[in-house]
């Protein structure tokens, strides 16, 4: 059996020697280390933990323009994030999909006195958006994204009419506007989507998770974090994006740099995953954006056969792991009852719970809401300059890397040579018609439709080879009751997506839990497969089940009792 993660380690051992080091594998890690592969330049990722396990993990899984900065007047914030979803929805149509959303109105002119609250730096809640305010940021909406229309215009409704298609949502509505945005289905996975292409571009280029990296004289030392083994390495330029982490790494990597106090704050946003057939059907296949009570902007749309909702924004002192608090969750069901009010929601339906800090520039803001999402490059001076990735958003990472890609290669001296604007994204290259690729995995290996449309949803146009791997091993049966998961796709996100951690395969490279799916039973099947791939012993194996139980615990709401419940439920059907 091989060893990937030998390899790839081997391959420091052989050449340390790297042109730009890459600290941090969030999103706009990866996507910077895809940016700047393509390039030809040589490499290295390094992250602490797994790819797109920290802050990137816990977006609200929309892919959108940013409705809400036009009353802040960040259009150029907008602008470049409307280009940047209709990217995705072109280069990963596998996991970005359009959704289209629906504005409850309660008022006509509410609300128009917001942005000019901005413009004179007033930093209070907005008030709740009236029918015009709404009107006029729809309309600036479709006319940035005007040329190369990617999906439809705005369209308003009357009570009368919105009540027809969502006969559920607050009496007190009076009019309802209809747009179209994006959502993600897996954004961890597309996140080693963006590494593997990268690694497939420049074959000399490094992918590690679960290391550290330290300054060791004029170069670097990087450790593995499974065996401790330190490898020396060097670079002609790093670039900084560890996200809500920024300041705490530079302190680390750059300690005698003259850089300011802080150049990174961050605010919390939880989330919540519920099981409610009722919402789910009311919603009508539309995400319903929403004014809270407080004047905070809410979502709620279904999700994987679930309904997500969210979100909460809360200023942190400090980066740190986070989870969704009691008073959080019982805010965002709250804000549930506001707008469904006629819906029974509990505490009892939610899933899953997760929750992340937003890295954002610093800002003298009290409203969180008036903080930008908007993205900057910071230098600092060193004998290897760092390039620090500050703020951004999940829908422009790409635009990031590349602002960020352009400034190392003026650094290097070298041409860019590859844009990525229309690049296609893993899956997503070669992507037209998923009943076409459903149809001819089913044709070509055999497979139930079923299985044909759960490796399409996952991979795109990958599926086939991810069949292929599959198709040599003995154990490619469904692992669990009710999904389509098997042993051998454990064994392939092993061997060929950096899969190192039992959390890494039921956490980031599955769906299981976020969809509430996994149970106790469900964990031990996988914890086995994976054993089985990487050599673990029981007591590791044992180690590996009890680290995730407690993290879900701990930090997603699912204890040992609602694991042990779900099969129970289970059996019973």
């Amino acid at each position: 059996m091989s060893d990937p993660r030998a390899a790839r380690f081997g391959a420091l051992r052989t050449d340390g020697a790297f042109d730009v080091i890459v600290v941090g594998g969030g999103i706009n890690g990866a996507g910077v280390f895809r940016e700047l592969a393509m390039q030809g330049l040589r490499v290295l990722l390094v992250e602490r933990a797994d790819f797109c396990s920290g802050c990137s993990s816990a977006p609200s899984r929309m892919i959108h323009g940013g409705l809400r900065y036009l009353e802040n007047g960040e259009f150029d914030l907008v602008r470049e994030s409307l280009r940047e979803r209709d990217a995705l929805l072109r280069n990963a149509p596998h996991m970005v999909r359009p959704l289209p959303t629906v504005v409850p109105i309660m008022s006509v002119f509410s609300g128009l006195l917001n942005s000019a609250a901005s413009f004179f730096h007033v930093s209070s809640r907005p008030a709740r958006r009236g029918a015009v305010p709404v009107r006029i940021g729809l309309g600036i909406y479709d006319w940035v994204s005007r040329t190369r229309r990617m999906l439809p215009r705005h369209r308003f409704l009357g009570g009368r009419a919105a009540f027809r298609s969502w006969p559920k949502l607050t009496p007190r509505m009076r009019y309802a506007a209809v747009y179209h945005d994006a959502w993600i289905s897996y954004p961890e996975r597309l996140g080693v989507e963006l590494i593997l292409d990268a690694c497939r571009s420049s074959p000399a280029s490094v992918a590690l998770n679960y290391s550290e990296i330290a300054v060791a004289g004029s170069g670097f030392v990087v450790t593995d974090g499974e065996t401790g083994v330190r490898y020396p390495v060097t670079a002609r330029a790093v670039v900084n994006a560890t996200g809500a982490w920024l300041d705490e790494s530079l302190a680390e990597l750059l300690p005698a740099a003259d850089v300011p106090e802080q150049l990174v704050e961050g605010t919390k946003g939880s989330h919540l995953v519920l099981d409610s057939p009722e919402l789910f059907e009311a919603l009508n296949g539309h995400m319903v954006y929403f004014d809270n009570s407080d004047g905070r902007v809410c979502v709620v749309f279904g999700y994987l056969g679930r309904v997500l909702a969210g979100s909460t924004d809360i200023k942190v002192e400090r980066a740190e792991r986070v989870r969704c608090e009691d008073d959080e969750r019982d805010y965002i069901l709250g804000s549930l009852r506001l707008v469904f009010p006629g819906i029974e929601l509990s505490a009892d339906q939610i899933v899953y719970s997760f929750s992340g800090i937003r890295p954002l520039l610093k800002s003298a803001h009290n409203f969180t809401g008036r903080i930008t999402r908007g993205h900057d490059l910071r230098r600092v001076d060193g004998e290897v300059p760092t390039f620090c990735m500050i703020g951004g958003k999940w829908t422009t990472f790409r635009a990031f890397a590349e602002d960020a890609t352009d400034e190392v290669l003026a650094e290097l001296g070298r041409p860019r040579t590859v844009s990525t604007v229309e690049l296609g994204i893993g899956g997503g290259l070669g992507f037209i018609d998923a009943a076409e690729l459903e149809h001819e995995l089913v044709r070509a290996w055999g497979v139930s439709r079923e299985r044909a449309a759960h490796l399409v949803d996952a991979y795109g146009t990958r599926a086939g080879e991810v069949m292929a791997f599959c198709a040599e091993r003995p154990d490619d049966e469904p692992i669990g009751i009710g999904i389509e998961l098997t042993a051998a796709e454990i064994a392939f996100f092993v061997q060929h997506e950096h899969a190192t951690r039992l959390s890494d395969l039921i956490m980031r490279r599955t769906a299981v839990v976020i969809t509430g799916t996994v149970d106790g039973e469900l964990i031990e099947a996988i914890a086995a497969a994976a054993a089985a791939e990487l050599g673990w012993s029981d007591e590791r194996r044992r180690a590996e089940i009890d680290g995730l139980v407690e993290d879900l615990e701990n930090y997603h709401g699912v204890d040992r009792d609602v694991l042990d419940r779900r099969i129970k439920e289970r059996t019973a059907v």
